[in-house]
């Protein structure tokens, strides 16, 4: 008889830096997850896929024993080194392994102490390099922490070299050079995959936007040598001060992105949109485009706000007045059916050129510019998966769930703790959100409210099923504009070629593209993990000179071991620890948004004095203290 408190299963691994890890089955919802006790973990990374024996325990908790490695998923170690019985060791980052690994090394061992890149071979890791300046090792740490891949394999690159030799030709595509198309993008873009082009009102008023997106599956064929690299990395990865994009750099940022000037083939979603905002009517086709003009936000959003024309934009002058009116209905659309505006305010920090350490942290808000484009590519995205959709194409949608109850209640906590009535009743609506959205547009706590409502609602994901998104209020919604650095827009070109070609063989609930949906979401969070770690080790360093000053902040998490604070101006985060907060001992209210002692209270939305009295750069750590009142 088959015992019920006892399965097999496969999934992956995670590693505490305690020592224990924890065993997360496959393709569970919610996922499912076992705890590991250490001497388990001994031989294996984080990431592996393995196979595991659950146990169900009295009290119903879970344990994963006799871990068997299926396949190992990184291929590069970053630690220190350290010396046993004369022998040079790894010690591996800790979020990685929790064992010391064999060091190789070809020529003298290097130091103990000293930061070394190291390349997984078996049981043992292989030294690639030494690191000796502070950035390239919190770089190291970084990419190899989250396996981002960094090296294209040799036949990749010769493919990437034979795709730079196929011309952009019309060939049977809609010649779209005459018509007044730009890209806008940061002045430090370098691969430009999507521009706009926007037509007069007809005697209907209707207006047409054209979006026109490279044309990357025709350079990139699926299955070769290029496209399995691409699709193992699944999304390019923006750590501040380098880029490791999906597809080799000579590729993503000249011979396919959309420069200025020259013939570039692209995917074209032609948008019909009334003077009342609604898209009455969708067209996709392949086209050959030649951008007119490269711009930039701030020279775009100069001439929304104040009609300033710049060098660059006179080629486009007499088009440049539909810009506004495009972003204007299409805002009215929005507003009618709710949801929340993508663009919000980031923090981006400032790094020297010599050294690559930070030396500032600057809070930059979205311009008009940013808003016109995002609202372009929301239409062009929304649109494609409505076409998809109507002519029985599968799809790799983008779905944002409906939160549940206790996510509405939640909610409405959140909004309460800080100074706002929100009123969601039960059930939260999209234009519900929309109005809150509103309520707190020119709050000085806008950020962090936004910070904490985004966290609050949850992350969206890749599915083959069909279903909402509900931050944006959209009953379809996937992503076709940025295959240069997501695969999963290349995955929908592919798509939309092959209906366009003729094809109409297939499966609306495709099991291979939901394997592949479940594989860009997990590379996605991967390289979402790692750009927040980046961003966390250079905001700690830089906020080591801070040391001792006092700042105002506002609690906008409660963990388990402490209260986390965002300072008001730069939106830096970091933590006071319930042990260095008076009155304790503290505990955390079952709602999640509070920490409690005897005495005091603290909750998200509080406003706090805080001092910076610790940071630990190479943990991304930012200890802080009450400030002293007075």
């Amino acid at each position: 008889m088959t015992d019920p408190t006892v399965r097999h299963a496969r999934g992956t691994v995670t590693v505490h830096p305690r020592g224990f890890g924890f065993f997360t089955e496959e393709n569970t919802a919610p996922p499912v997850s076992s705890f590991v006790i250490p001497p388990e973990l001994n031989a294996f990374l984080a990431d592996d896929l393995v196979e595991a024996v659950i146990t169900v325990g009295d009290d119903g908790r879970t344990n994963a024993t006799n871990l068997k490695l299926i396949e190992r998923t990184r291929s590069e170690l970053f630690g220190t080194v350290v010396v046993h019985r004369g022998a040079a060791f790894l010690k591996v980052d800790r979020e990685v392994a929790n064992t010391d690994w064999p060091l190789t090394h070809a020529g003298p061992a290097p130091a103990a102490g000293a930061h070394v890149l190291a390349r997984v071979d078996g049981a043992k890791a292989a030294l690639i390099e030494v690191l000796d300046t502070p950035d390239a090792q919190t770089l190291a740490q970084v990419i190899a922490r989250h396996g981002i891949a960094t090296v294209v394999p040799p036949a990749a690159r010769d493919e990437a070299e034979r795709a730079r030799k196929i011309p952009h030709t019309v060939d049977g595509r809609r010649d779209l050079r005459e018509v007044p198309t730009v890209t806008i993008d940061a002045a430090s873009t370098r691969d430009i995959d999507d521009a706009i082009s926007v037509l007069p009102a007809d005697e209907d008023g209707a207006v047409r936007l054209l979006v026109s997106i490279a044309d990357v599956s025709a350079f990139v064929p699926e299955g070769g040598a290029l496209d399995q690299d691409a699709r193992a990395r699944a999304t390019s990865v923006y750590l501040a001060g380098r880029v490791i994009p999906m597809l080799p750099d000579g590729l993503s940022s000249e011979w396919i992105s959309l420069l200025p000037h020259v013939d570039k083939m692209c995917l074209t979603a032609e948008l019909r949109i009334d003077p009342e905002g609604a898209v009455v009517a969708v067209d996709v086709y392949e086209s050959l485009i030649r951008s007119w003009a490269r711009l930039t936000y701030d020279e775009v959003a100069d001439f929304l706000d104040h009609g300033d024309v710049s060098p660059a934009m006179e080629p486009v002058y007499e088009a440049a007045p539909w810009w506004r009116t495009v972003s204007a209905r299409l805002h009215m659309a929005r507003t009618r059916r709710g949801g929340v505006e993508v663009a919000r305010d980031e923090t981006f920090v400032v790094l020297d050129a010599v050294t690559g350490l930070a030396t500032g942290i600057e809070a930059h808000q979205p311009t008009s510019a940013h808003v016109l484009i995002e609202r372009c590519m929301v239409a062009a995205n929304e649109a494609v998966a409505r076409w998809l959709s109507e002519r029985g194409v599968p799809g790799v949608y983008r779905v944002h769930d409906v939160p549940g109850p206790d996510a509405v209640r939640e909610l409405s906590a959140v909004a309460e703790r800080f100074g706002y009535a929100s009123g969601f009743g039960t059930k939260l609506s999209p234009l519900a959100l929309a109005a809150f959205d509103h309520q707190i547009a020119t709050s000085p706590s806008e950020p962090a409210i936004r910070g904490v409502l985004l966290r609050s609602l949850g992350p969206a994901r890749y599915t083959v099923h069909p279903s909402t998104h509900f931050g944006l209020g959209a009953n379809l919604y996937l992503h076709f504009t940025s295959p240069i650095r997501r695969y999963a827009d290349l995955a929908v070109h592919r798509l939309v070629k092959a209906y366009l070609h003729g094809s109409r063989t297939w499966s609306m609930r495709d099991p291979a593209l939901e394997t592949l949906a479940q594989h860009i979401n997990l590379r996605a969070k991967l390289a979402a993990r790692a750009e927040t770690d980046r961003h966390r080790m250079l905001v700690a360093g830089y906020m080591t000179r801070h040391i001792g000053e006092h700042f105002s902040a506002r609690v906008v998490k409660i963990r388990p071991f402490g209260v986390v604070a965002q300072i008001d101006t730069t939106l830096v985060e970091g933590t006071l620890a319930f042990e260095v907060l008076p009155d304790g001992p503290y505990t955390v209210e079952p709602s999640g948004g509070a920490a409690r002692s005897p005495t005091r209270r603290y909750a998200v939305g509080d406003a706090v004095r805080v001092t910076v009295v610790k940071t630990d750069p190479s943990l991304g750590r930012i200890d802080l203290a009450l400030a002293p009142k007075g």
